[in-house]
Formats: C-alpha cells, sequence, structure tokens
C-alpha cells in the first residue's frame, strides 16, 4: 500500500483497530447511520439469504444443498428487505452474514433490516461493513456462550463505530473497490483454472499409469470385467477378498492419533482445518489403522475418500480398515491411485446401497467382491517411480500458484481494508489522486 498517496492530515480515532483516520472523516456510530425498519405480510416476494462470503443472495429453494433452514408454510411474518437495505443475520454477524441487498424479498424475521438514516452511498456501505476490519470487530462485540452461538444485540451494534468520508469519496471510493477486485477477482480466476487444469492433466497421468502401465506397445488383454475393460496382458485380476483381510482392531482409549479420510487428502490426521464434522470427547472404541493399512470412508466411497494411511491412528468405527495378505502385493501410492481412478469410483456408485448419492454406502462385503486389475509389485515401483517424478513437479506448479491466489487475496482484503479506513487516498473512479 507504500504505492498508493496518503491524505494530507490524518487524526487519533481514539479507536485501536481503526488508527489513524483522514481528518476530513467523520466517526460515527452505526446507531446514527442506521434506522430499523419491519415490514411484514409480503409472502408474494422472493425469499433472501444472508451469507457470509456474498452477503444477501436471492435463495434458491428447489436446490436442497443449499436450504439447510427450515421454512415454514406461512412467510406473512418474515421482514421485507428492499434493495438498497442494510440486512444482518444477528447469529452470524460475527462471521460477515450480513449487505447491503441487491433484491427486494423476504428474509427471516429474527434478522435485521435497516434503512440508511444519513447520506450513505449503499455501495461503500457495503464494501466497509463487510470488510475484514468490520467482521472482526462484529465478532468481539457479540455475545455467547461459545463459537456458533453468538448473538449480536442491536444495542452493541448501534455502538460499533463507522467512518464516513464525505458522499463524493464515499462513491469514489466504492467505484475503484469495484473495479480493483474485479480485477483481482479475474486474475484469480485464471490462476484457478490453471490449477484445474494442473490437477486434471495429474490424474490423467496417473489413471493412464496404474491401469495401463507404462508401456503402450504391452500386448493387453480383455481383463474378464466389464467396468474395468483392457489390461495388458501380463497383469492378474484378483478378487479384493483373496488380497485384503478386514480388520477390526479397536482402541481401549482412544488416545492414539486420531485420523480422517476424505476424496480430496486420502488418509490424513484429523483437525479443525480438514473437518468440519461434529469432534466427539471420547474415541473409546474407535478402529485403529497401522501404516499401509487401506481406509475406506463407507459413506462417501461413491466420492472417492479411501486411502492408503501413512500414520499409525485411529479412524471412526463405521469405516472399513483393510491389510493386505501380502506385503509385497501391492505399493501404497499405486494402490492408492488405483483405487481412485474414475473407473473404480464409478463402480463404487453402482454397486452401493441408498435412496440417493448422499445415503450410499459401500461395505466392506461389497469390496471383497470387487475384482482388481494390477501388475506384479517389481513394476508398481517402477510405475510409482514414474508418477512420483512426474506429480512432483505438477504438484511445485500448483503450490506456486495457489501461493499466488493467496498473495492476491491478502492484497485485496488489505486494498479494501485501507480504502474503507483512509489508509489510501481515493478520488474518483479507479484514479488515485496524488498528494
Amino acid at each position: 500500500m507504500n504505492t498508493f498517496p496518503k491524505y494530507e492530515t490524518y487524526k487519533d480515532s481514539g479507536i485501536e483497530w481503526l488508527g489513524e483516520i483522514p481528518d476530513s472523516w467523520e466517526l460515527t456510530k452505526l446507531g446514527t447511520c442506521l434506522t430499523p425498519v419491519s415490514k411484514k405480510n409480503r409472502a408474494d416476494l422472493p425469499l433472501l439469504s444472508i451469507t457470509r462470503e456474498q452477503g444477501v443472495i436471492e435463495r434458491d429453494i428447489e436446490d436442497a444443498e443449499s436450504n439447510h433452514n427450515f421454512i415454514p408454510d406461512d412467510l406473512s411474518g418474515y421482514k421485507v428487505l428492499e434493495k438498497g437495505q442494510f440486512g444482518m443475520n444477528k447469529m452470524k454477524a460475527w462471521q460477515g452474514s450480513y449487505g447491503v441487498s441487491k433484491h427486494t424479498g423476504i428474509v427471516s424475521p429474527a434478522y435485521f433490516v435497516f434503512d440508511f438514516a444519513k447520506v450513505i452511498d449503499p455501495i461503500f456501505f457495503n464494501w466497509a461493513i463487510r470488510s475484514k476490519l468490520y467482521v472482526s470487530y462484529f465478532g468481539s462485540a457479540s455475545d455467547g456462550v461459545r463459537i456458533g452461538q453468538w448473538d449480536l444485540s442491536k444495542a452493541r451494534m448501534k455502538a460499533i463505530p463507522f467512518l464516513l468520508p464525505s458522499p463524493e469519496e464515499q462513491t469514489a471510493i466504492a467505484h475503484f473497490l469495484d473495479q480493483k477486485t474485479a480485477q483481482i477477482d479475474a486474475a484469480i480466476a485464471i490462476k484457478e483454472q490453471q490449477i484445474a487444469l494442473l490437477k486434471e492433466r495429474k490424474q490423467i497421468l496417473i489413471q493412464q499409469a496404474v491401469t495401463q502401465g507404462l508401456d503402450p506397445t504391452v500386448p493387453m488383454k480383455d481383463s474378464g470385467v466389464e467396468w474395468i475393460g483392457k489390461i495388458p496382458a501380463h497383469w492378474e485380476v484378483k478378487k479384493a477378498k483373496f488380497i485384503f483381510d478386514e480388520i477390526d482392531e479397536r482402541s481401549n482409549t482412544g488416545n492414539e492419533e486420531l485420523l480422517s479420510v476424505s476424496h480430496l487428502t486420502g488418509v490424513t490426521p484429523r483437525s479443525e482445518k480438514n473437518v468440519s464434522m461434529f469432534m466427539a470427547e471420547d474415541y473409546t472404541g474407535s478402529k485403529t489403522c497401522q501404516p499401509n493399512d487401506l481406509v475406506i470412508n463407507i459413506m462417501w466411497a461413491w466420492m472417492g475418500a479411501l486411502g492408503v494411511s501413512s500414520y499409525e491412528g485411529i479412524v471412526s468405527p463405521s469405516y472399513g480398515v483393510f491389510r493386505q495378505k501380502s506385503e509385497n502385493t501391492f505399493q501404497a501410492f499405486y494402490l492408492e491411485g488405483l483405487l481412485k481412478t474414475a473407473k473404480y469410483i464409478e463402480h463404487y456408485n453402482k454397486v452401493s446401497t441408498g435412496l440417493h448419492s448422499s445415503r450410499l454406502r459401500f461395505y466392506g462385503h461389497m469390496f471383497f467382491d470387487m475384482k482388481i486389475g494390477f501388475p506384479s509389485f517389481e513394476e508398481q515401483t517402477e510405475i510409482v517411480g514414474y508418477l512420483v517424478s512426474q506429480t512432483s513437479k505438477m504438484d511445485a506448479a500448483i503450490l506456486s500458484q495457489e501461493q499466488q491466489i493467496e498473495k492476491l487475496r491478502e492484497y485485496k482484503t488489505t486494498l479494501i481494508n485501507s480504502a474503507v479506513t483512509g489508509k489510501i487516498r481515493v478520488t474518483s473512479g479507479d484514479e488515485i489522486c496524488t498528494p
């Protein structure tokens, strides 16, 4: 931000998280900027949601995945939120679930709805109030016994400080942020596309190697399994029950390292970063697993949620844990790569039981009845060596793109915070005035 011009004079705001502010800006409170309103009996209007990621959006009532909250038959008690008004989910204000609406519709009667009591550019207000600085402060102003059950009272909300530049500066800042963040988002989107292409190339490379081998000229044969198709003529085909034993060893203490299994990460130590599900207090009776054990999350196998563990630890008692009868049948990297290929995942989908995808189950007997086509341990070693060499280059390229995206996101956050608190000076459009 050092490259941007600043205001000529600043004053101490007296508020630590705001710091110094432009001398010409007004330091006020949300209570003087907003007037609560409560209009109801408009069940004819569309339903709106107030989200952390996007603010106020139109609610797709047909999308079951995004509609976890109960919708009553009688919507006459729902509040009207008009375009240009400020709406807030007070139970999730600490997450940033609020914003100026671009739509006219109805929201939960538990939400807050406000008109502006001063001359305020609604786009500027939305940029400012949804900046990381304000979201963090809303968290400190909310009350509750624990995270997830915090509540924000109107009295606490009214006392939250807010910075107001002149109306002309508000519009200039809003226009500047619209343009600059759109440019940053476009740059991020390009890098995300590059990552997706790299991951796709990596998956194709792995799939080709683990199902066809490295030599494209080798004679092929029919595997005898319709969904597997042709494999190299010298490869074996065996049912899993002849290769694996199911392990049902249980923890007596629950103190071992807690592991999770997902389609994205395979088997990894469980933490709040990679698991959003409920964390139990007592893990006694969990299944134990050893390094090189195959662990299958039976509820999400249809997505490829399985992996060969590199860890000694415990997993959910509902998972399947399988151990090779012979240590020299499968290389761990090869086995996981093979069982995560598209044909195998399609097979899990086909044989799993359940009414719909979120209820499908791939049980141990289904795995045991499945046939696997594979080469010798020595050829697997050769395949793994090749794949590690090639995919490491792709992983490095992906990591580089991810790091660049993180820097762009950090820059975007800093740019917004700086613009709405006067740390940089904006005059009109996307032009930055000189000092």
